[in-house]
């Protein structure tokens, strides 16, 4: 009875996670095999927390906890993102100790002291509820086997094998379930393979060359996010005025998910060509590494250097930059710590600094590929300021500034030289920016010629996804548009 109770309240659970499934149906809309694979899932769940505590109405209870658990926070996630759960997410459990103050940042008071003090209740309800019998342990040890067991050769079934062939994340989630669509999506993802290397450029650049190009985190047009024309950025308004091309860059995530435009540009992978690797296309990227814009400028003399002032093991970038042929990277150690008063991270000022030295320093054509963070959320309002749309305001414009440094240095510099500045993501902001269909961000191109005029291009709109983008800028400083 414990176990059909827990069936059960576990699928009303599932069914709670949105997108919700239509109408009709032992549940609405769901489909049969997605709730087989859901009940394997919980099966090992409660299997393996029995055979830890060998209690079982502990073990049924700590289970659907789990359940809740998942459900709460993919909800959560959709509400403020614009997306459930996807099986990539779990890929990030490890950041949350490693890199606690990406994610801690967001709870209040509060909600850690509420932490704190619930870290302790699960093993203490576990050790107060262990049963010595040996019996229990080992049934729920063999049912956590069984369960494991049964999943690896369900999804060899033809029937689950035709099941979420091309990624729909919320249409799955709402014919399938959370945790199905979890094991499913990470089976998809486990066979997909590496593409074939691509050919790198050979056209010779100018022997003063430079390419900056500036990914800035949560940079949008505050006017198209607040609709007030008084909030419109001087900086971004006059690139647009001068660019070589311009307009809205269609990024795939809402509010995070900094990885996958970044990936975009650099790799230049569609998100068909993609497929499941999408989620996380950092996950697999040591694997394309000739792909990178780096890659495939080194055969024509160009030398690129990664700026992000961050610890760069996060997303594993340490290794996937330089598997994507980055000659050097500059991480949090170049810059010293932001003021009290600046915020929690190093500024788009410091950033400009930095980049103009090394472009100021190349002695060969040079990419220098920067990834900003001062206007990283959660945002705070400001002394100044009394709301989180002002706080947001108030480090937009600091990135807003960032992009007339760096022109007005280009121009000083007198060498021939490209400048791409876009935003990675919009802000969430709750009850002000929030997930709905526009997600773009702009992204403005300048050129520079060999005396550090501003070359002027057809000052045309060209919207484009990061994927376009990385073959724009590769067929301007290379030729190449392949």
């Amino acid at each position: 009875m414990i176990s059909l109770a827990l069936l059960a309240l576990s699928l009303l659970l599932d069914a709670c996670v949105r997108p919700r499934a239509g109408r009709g149906g032992l549940l609405p809309g769901r489909n049969s095999a997605g709730m087989w694979l859901h009940s394997l899932v919980i099966a090992i769940v409660f299997g393996f927390i029995l055979a830890v505590c060998g209690h079982v109405p502990a073990s049924a209870a700590l289970a659907l906890a789990l359940m809740a658990l998942f459900m709460m926070v993919s909800n959560a996630k959709r509400a403020m993102l614009g997306e459930p759960l996807v099986f990539s997410d779990l890929a990030l459990v490890g950041a949350i100790f490693k890199h606690p103050q990406f994610y801690l940042s967001a709870l209040t008071r509060s909600q850690k002291a509420l932490l704190v003090m619930a870290a302790p209740v699960v093993p203490a309800l576990v050790w107060w509820l262990f049963v010595p019998s040996w019996q229990a342990h080992l049934a729920g040890l063999g049912l956590a086997l069984a369960g494991a067991l049964l999943i690896r050769l369900s999804l060899k079934l033809p029937a689950i094998e035709r099941l979420a062939r091309e990624p729909d994340l919320e249409g799955d989630v709402a014919r399938y379930g959370l945790l199905a669509t979890l094991i499913l999506y990470r089976r998809r993802w486990r066979e997909t393979r590496d593409p074939v290397p691509v050919m790198a450029a050979q056209t010779l650049p100018h022997p003063q060359e430079l390419a900056i190009a500036i990914q800035c985190e949560s940079f949008a047009d505050p006017v198209e996010i607040f609709g007030d024309p008084a909030l419109s950025l001087p900086g971004l308004a006059a690139a647009r005025e001068q660019a070589w091309q311009w307009g809205d860059l269609l990024v795939d995530g809402f509010g995070a998910y900094t990885m996958r435009t970044e990936y975009g540009v650099l790799f230049g992978r569609s998100e068909a060509e993609l497929g499941f690797r999408r989620f996380d296309p950092y996950l697999t990227a040591r694997g394309e590494g000739s792909y990178a814009l780096p890659a495939r400028l080194l055969a024509a003399g160009w030398r690129s250097l990664f700026v992000h002032p961050h610890d760069l093991r996060f997303y594993n970038r340490d290794e996937i930059m330089h598997a994507g042929g980055f000659a050097g990277l500059v991480g949090e150690e170049r810059f010293a710590p932001p003021a009290p008063d600046e915020g929690r991270y190093v500024t788009d000022k410091a950033m400009a600094i930095e980049i103009l030295d090394l472009a100021a320093k190349a002695a060969v054509p040079t990419l220098v590929f920067a990834v900003t963070i001062e206007n990283h959320g959660p945002w705070e309002p400001h002394a100044s300021a009394g709301s989180l749309t002002d706080g947001y305001m108030r480090l937009v414009r600091n990135s807003d500034a960032m992009l007339l440094t760096l022109r007005d240095g280009l121009a000083a510099l007198g060498r021939p030289a490209t400048l791409v500045f876009y935003g990675d993501h919009r802000p969430s902001i709750p009850g002000v920016s929030v997930p709905g269909a526009a997600r773009h961000t702009p992204y403005v191109i300048l050129r520079f010629d060999a005396g550090g005029q501003i070359v002027p291009g057809e000052g045309q709109r060209v919207d484009l996804t990061p994927a376009q983008l990385h073959h724009a800028v590769l067929g301007l400083i290379s030729g190449q548009a392949g």
